[in-house]
């Protein structure tokens, strides 16, 4: 099951609500009690081991490929740099080589996400409904108007999806966590298609599983966000190495202890 994953890490964005502390430092790697975000998200994917990753960069792109450079990733994570932010389903079809034939796991790492991902691989692949193409890891918010609203049928299929809008009709949310079959990314590759919720989303309404994470996903994309994640408990643990040593006196561990609550 495992060594048929192809991922996709997301990591090219450019944390514009996180400023000051992205002028110099990538929304990717902000630290979560001290571990950078996109190490939580390799370590936990690699001991599944799961190790055909493709991760994609494009803002302060010599910062982040200076911490994937590290011993620990630079034979297991390929990296491919934007020049201009391609989108979703672009950077998919954009690397198609990369992922077809293949089931995707398609992850927005400017997440923080805690839950049995076990759990999630074997819904997918053993107890989603048949005519499914896609899971979609989903989540309860608190605040919905920011999110993808997902209303769903009697067998938790996605049947219609609020991207952001007021008022929504209900808090089951989008948690922009994929596992997608080949006959998505074909799709993408053929009608070329760039915009994962606009464009892919609608046109499978109908065929979109979910599973709930009923543990923790954070979007880390303010201030505020980014100091509540603090005070989660990870099991990531920062490796002994060059790159660490470095990061661990990075000013952006006080910027972030000076966030006020």
């Amino acid at each position: 099951m495992k060594n048929n994953i192809k991922v996709l890490l997301l990591a090219a964005g450019l944390g514009t609500r996180l400023k000051p502390l992205t002028d110099s430092f990538p929304k990717c790697l902000m630290p979560i009690k001290g571990v950078p975000l996109l190490e939580i998200w390799l370590d936990m994917l690699l001991e599944m081991g799961i190790d055909q990753i493709l991760i994609n960069t494009h803002y302060l792109n010599g910062v982040v490929q200076d911490f994937l450079n590290r011993p620990k990733y630079s034979r297991k994570v390929v990296s491919v740099y934007e020049k201009e932010l391609l989108g979703t389903a672009g950077t998919l079809r954009q690397n198609s080589a990369f992922f077809q034939n293949a089931t995707t796991l398609l992850i927005h790492a400017d997440n923080l996400c805690i839950c049995d991902f076990n759990s999630f691989l074997n819904f997918h692949f053993n107890e989603r409904p048949t005519n499914t193409v896609m899971t979609m890891m989903s989540f309860q918010t608190g605040n919905p108007s920011s999110c993808g609203i997902l209303e769903l049928d009697s067998n938790n299929i996605v049947v219609k999806f609020h991207e952001k809008v007021k008022n929504p009709p209900g808090n089951l949310a989008n948690a922009a966590i994929y596992l997608i079959e080949p006959e998505v990314t074909d799709w993408i590759i053929e009608q070329q298609k760039n915009d994962f919720s606009n464009d892919v989303i609608p046109h499978y309404l109908g065929r979109i599983a979910t599973w709930e994470n009923k543990s923790v996903l954070m979007d880390i994309g303010s201030p505020f966000q980014l100091k509540q994640a603090q005070k989660q408990n990870i099991s990531s643990v920062l490796d002994s190495d060059d790159w660490s040593m470095r990061f661990r006196n990075h000013k952006i561990h006080a910027q972030i202890e000076s966030i006020q609550e």
